[in-house]
């Protein structure tokens, strides 16, 4: 291997969460600020903690109950039919 052209390795580089954990490990980098580690993050700890970046989750949230409501107040297409063929029936019996 060539001198001189690797950078240096730290075997005792330490990693800092925003939640307070700190992880030592080896890097090239002496230290490391994180804002997730496994720790913290929901798919390690199983907690339903959210990482919302700029309001989209509860942008989607807003999303999905008014889809709920309209969902509610529409009627689908085989009722939609069934209420036609029943006005159909109706006027034949009219004319009658």
């Amino acid at each position: 291997m060539k001198e001189k052209i690797h950078p240096t390795y730290f075997a005792d580089a330490k990693i800092k969460c925003a939640c307070g954990k700190v992880h030592s490990i080896g890097s090239t980098v002496k230290e490391i600020h994180i804002e997730i580690c496994s720790n913290c993050h929901p798919f390690y700890t199983g907690k339903d903690k959210l990482v919302d970046t700029a309001g989209r989750v509860d942008r989607f949230k807003r999303l999905v109950s008014k889809q709920e409501e309209v969902s509610k107040v529409r009627v689908g297409k085989k009722a939609k039919r069934a209420k036609a063929s029943a006005r159909k029936v109706s006027k034949v019996k009219d004319k009658k």
